[in-house]
């Protein structure tokens, strides 16, 4: 789909991940114990076609810049395509000026070298696939300014929080934007993903820059409604959002139901990442998983139930680890109990025995904590 280049963004100024993103942008979340956030939005890119791509960043890029490299491992057309990784370097520290449309206005030498007509756009806090090359197909079709991407959803009350809606005609064409205040049940969720003219973002970045500094890119395209063709684009399949702690909490839980991993990964849409060699995962005699996502290089002497464990993992004897979300290179020691619970890479949970939050409210354990 060379009529189109990529762009990724990172996560609004509402989305706050607590204490996870102290650490690192949420584009780099180990997600399912094998993946990042970040893949998702790069393979459907790179799947659709899509070979030219920029990521940006805002701040604690070590992380992803490490994970995304030369882009290789996205199976990204090695003599034509190119993905690129930008970064917002001003006011760092005050976060109403850290907007899109801010990383956008330091980066636009780096539009001039592109040729491509359209811009196909992105989040990286979301999760799900999609066919961009029929999304622009559609777009094109319609003769539409900018159309932008939704999944209709009927658990907006209390899901999706940070999130923007769409409300939206007969005919598909979108009359405003608003964020999602849980007053509704029945919402469509903005996917934070566009796609319109190259020439055209370009024009909005630079109104909005001239308009409000605090602008972002969805409050230019929502203030320009009425003078423009904005239009709607229903997604199916899995979606979720990563906007909160417990929203990734509860998105890599529910992977572990077959049924929905199933709508979220297809034999023919593969989901690239970055990979690394190492043993299969040991299981020793006692040892017990139900219902769990395990990644390689672990070894397991303990119990498991509905967790996703990350790579190179040691859940030892007699330990339990249930409804848990771990990171790589975590030690789960004898005899402890943990539930409830995301435990980040590197931990060690030793000497503490039972380590147990409510259901509602998981618990967090910290990067290279020790207890």
């Amino acid at each position: 789909m060379s009529k189109a280049f990529g762009i990724i963004n990172f996560a609004g100024n509402n989305i706050q991940v607590n204490d996870m993103q102290a650490y690192r942008p949420i584009g780099a979340f180990s997600f399912l114990g094998r993946y990042r956030v970040i893949d998702f939005p790069i393979s459907n890119m790179s799947n659709s076609g899509i070979d030219v791509m920029q990521v940006y960043v805002r701040r604690k890029p070590r992380s992803l810049v490490e994970h995304i490299g030369t882009g290789r491992h996205y199976n990204i057309n090695s003599k034509r395509g190119k993905l690129i990784t930008l970064f917002q370097e001003s006011n760092i520290d005050n976060g109403i000026y850290n907007t899109d449309i801010a990383a956008y206005m330091e980066n636009l030498d780096c539009f001039d070298e592109i040729n491509s007509e359209y811009v196909v756009i992105a989040p990286s806090y979301m999760v799900y696939t999609a066919d961009y090359s029929a999304f622009l197909k559609t777009h094109i079709e319609s003769g539409a300014d900018i159309t932008l991407m939704y999944h209709s959803v009927d658990n907006a009350k209390d899901h999706f929080p940070n999130c923007q809606t769409l409300n939206i005609n007969k005919q598909k064409g979108v009359l405003s934007m608003e964020p999602n205040l849980g007053n509704a049940k029945n919402r469509n969720i903005f996917m934070d993903t566009y796609v319109m003219k190259k020439d055209l973002f370009l024009d909005l970045v630079q109104k909005a820059h001239k308009l409000s500094s605090m602008y972002t890119l969805a409050d230019i395209v929502n203030e320009s409604c009425e003078e423009l063709d904005v239009r709607a684009y229903p997604h199916r399949g899995y979606f979720a959002t990563i906007s909160d702690f417990n929203s990734y909490y509860e998105a890599n839980l529910e992977l572990i139901d077959l049924k929905k991993a199933t709508d979220l990964f297809h034999d023919n849409w593969p989901i690239y990442t970055r990979t690394n060699d190492s043993c299969p995962t040991q299981y020793f005699e006692g040892s017990k998983v139900t219902s769990s996502v395990i990644s390689n290089g672990c070894l397991i002497e303990g119990a498991v139930e509905n967790s996703v464990i990350g790579r190179g993992c040691t859940i030892k004897e007699g330990a339990v680890v249930k409804n848990c979300v771990i990171g790589a290179d975590v030690v789960i020691g004898k005899g402890v109990h943990a539930e409830n619970l995301v435990i980040d890479k590197h931990a060690r949970l030793i000497r503490g025995k039972r380590i147990i939050a409510s259901p509602d409210k998981p618990g967090y354990i910290k990067r290279g904590d020790r207890l």
